[in-house]
């Protein structure tokens, strides 16, 4: 199988990308920075490739040496606290540029190297659904995941597009030091999903046929 993971540098996209390495697959992790993306490409066992998704102008050029493309994931994120109150239009031009624009720009270079089997995930969150102050891009940009997921299962059908939306991941670099007991003490499991319960969502989603245009929540939570 030929995988590629944009945002596989770093947290679950490195694990989804270390991951599927392992299991001898084909695998092209992407990061913004060129450095990282060699290094950790390194450390995997993968091939690297560098882009910004905030630079959707840039991203075919990057992508032009995959030759195949079984499985998509797109997992990049970035962080961004802004409110109505005090917002910042470039914090959220870049936001929403990177996760909708710059995700449909990569699955724009690449359909050419898919066929009727392949399949796509796409990481929103759970912003969308409880949003918290300075939440405001980030849930906005979070529900437009959820129509981009709609809309491209409907456009690119047979290939399948699924999309994720964990919570917090209790586990994860940019949580794991984080005082969290007042979370966990909300969560019917009585803890937070990991990053291992995240990768193998995203695997289901990945390789069960019968699983098209669905929103998953991963949190522990439902509804």
């Amino acid at each position: 199988m030929s995988v590629v993971v944009v945002g596989g540098s770093a947290g679950i996209g490195l694990e989804i990308a270390r991951y599927f390495a392992r299991a001898g697959d084909d695998v092209v992790l992407t990061s913004r920075d060129a450095g990282r993306a060699e290094g950790c490409a390194k450390e995997v066992g993968c091939r690297g490739a560098a882009f910004d998704l905030a630079r959707p102008d840039e991203i075919g050029a990057a992508l032009s040496g995959v030759e195949r493309v079984d499985h998509l994931v797109l997992s990049a994120i970035d962080r961004d606290h802004n409110s109505a109150a005090d917002y910042s239009i470039e914090r959220a031009v870049r936001l929403v540029t990177l996760k909708l624009v710059g995700y449909t720009e990569v699955v724009h270079a690449l359909l050419p190297k898919m066929h009727p089997d392949s399949s796509i995930v796409i990481f929103g969150g759970q912003a969308m659904q409880r949003p918290y102050p300075g939440s405001t891009t980030v849930s906005t940009v979070n529900g437009g995941v959820v129509g981009l997921v709609h809309t491209l299962a409907c456009e690119l059908a047979p290939i399948r597009v699924n999309g994720i939306h964990p919570g917090i991941v209790g586990d994860s670099p940019y949580w794991a030091d984080k005082p969290l007991d007042a979370v966990v003490a909300r969560t019917p499991i009585g803890r937070l999903a990991t990053m291992d319960e995240i990768r193998d969502a995203v695997v289901f989603l990945l390789r069960n046929g019968a699983v098209n245009g669905v929103n998953l929540a991963v949190d522990g939570v439902g509804r």
